[in-house]
């Protein structure tokens, strides 16, 4: 397997020795022009079928989310058969295909639906509104058929996915209660428990060990730090790197907090001008963007800002890119919202980790929040508060 990516758009393709394949795609409709052509171009073209079949089954599934377990049960063991007909079909039309082809063709047809299933509690939930909700556990027939530890999946998406909801619904089952905004410090730690006896690959587990920490952590955009849960990941976590980083994080975490005074360092324009961070937030509500390509791409960035700018026209924004220079502008940003920084000049280094990190500034130039994320469910209710404040 491997991928491409044009904008926030990104597709697979499956290749085997001696294919020669050709694409064809309209890069504005990017999923739905994309056309295989030449050799191995008929087992991807069913691949884009399958993406595209699920892409448009979502309104569906939103709907059935409101069923109850056995009416949601029987729709989804209908889509499964109806799949695994296709499934069958393309066997006997295709016997000479290999063995790993139709393990990637059985996955992509059956696994979507399985992840929707794995999500159908938590949603039902929000659906109806509920406070709390039983499912038989006969509902979960269909894990038998799942493989939990296939390291040659578990980075393709229809797997990945079903792995990670399947972690989270096993972990609601505990007995915690869906939340939107944030995750507990008992559900954190008992997801990183959960990773740590279901995934028996040390790749995957660290991967995700690593993901858990850090979404819940930004998910929060706050300051606030769970340690029980910090020190559970460095316990059962055997990455070096990952254990590194996420100690610069905590580190960076340290420096600049809500109450502080804004100050201490400078951010530059596309000039090369440098600009006292004191002189930037003067009289100005701000919201300062600290991104790294390595974890936050242009695309995001580009939808996102102006869409937040739009919302809160009274704010004062700054992109500021850690660690990069007056050449790498972001389409859809206004040039004067651009900036970047050095990390390695900073005396106090809030950056180490060089991961994405916004901090609110008041218009008297004091920290509101040191450590908000703009892809936070809770961002906006934030900067809501920012831009009303005195």
């Amino acid at each position: 397997m491997y991928y491409f990516k044009h904008g926030n758009e990104n597709q697979y393709i499956y290749l085997e020795p001696k294919d020669s394949l050709m694409l064809r795609l309209n890069t504005w409709d990017f999923d739905e022009s994309l056309v295989f052509a030449g050799k191995g171009a008929e087992r991807n073209n069913i691949l884009i079928d399958i993406f595209l079949e699920d892409e448009n089954e979502r309104k569906l599934f939103y709907k059935l989310n409101r069923l109850s377990p056995n009416k949601y049960q029987e729709k989804v063991d209908s889509i499964i058969d109806v799949r695994l007909e296709t499934y069958k079909e393309y066997i006997e039309k295709h016997p000479n295909e290999t063995d790993s082809y139709f393990k990637i063709l059985k996955t992509a047809l059956t696994y979507t639906i399985y992840s929707r299933a794995e999500r159908y509690p938590t949603n039902h939930v929000y659906s109806l509104r509920k406070k709390d909700f039983e499912i038989n556990s006969s509902f979960y027939n269909y894990r038998k058929n799942i493989e939990y530890n296939n390291n040659d999946l578990m980075y393709y998406t229809p797997y990945a996915r079903y792995i990670t909801n399947y972690l989270y619904n096993k972990t609601y089952a505990l007995g915690h209660k869906p939340k939107q905004d944030s995750f507990t410090t008992a559900f954190t730690v008992d997801l990183l428990n959960t990773i740590d006896k279901e995934i028996n690959s040390k790749d995957s587990k660290n991967a995700l060990l690593k993901r858990t920490v850090l979404d819940h952590f930004y998910r929060k955009s706050s300051c606030n730090i769970n340690n029980e849960s910090f020190e559970l990941f460095f316990k059962l976590s055997t990455n070096k790197d990952d254990i590194r980083l996420v100690k610069n994080v905590l580190e960076d975490n340290k420096v600049i907090h809500k109450g502080d005074k804004v100050k201490g360092f400078s951010i530059f324009d596309f000039t090369n001008q440098s600009i006292d961070i004191t002189d930037f937030t003067k009289n100005k509500k701000s919201v300062l963007l600290f991104w790294n390509k390595e974890y936050m791409s242009k695309s995001f960035l580009s939808s996102r800002i102006p869409y937040l700018q739009k919302k809160f026209p009274n704010l004062n924004f700054a992109v500021i890119e850690v660690d990069g220079n007056n050449n790498n502008r972001i389409k859809n940003i206004d040039i004067k919202n651009q900036y970047y920084i050095n990390s390695r000049d900073l005396k106090e280094n809030f950056l180490t980790s060089k991961m994405n990190r916004t901090i609110l500034v008041n218009k008297n130039g004091i920290v509101t929040n040191g450590y908000a994320a703009i892809s936070s469910y809770n961002i906006n209710n934030q900067l809501k508060e920012l831009s009303k404040n005195n």
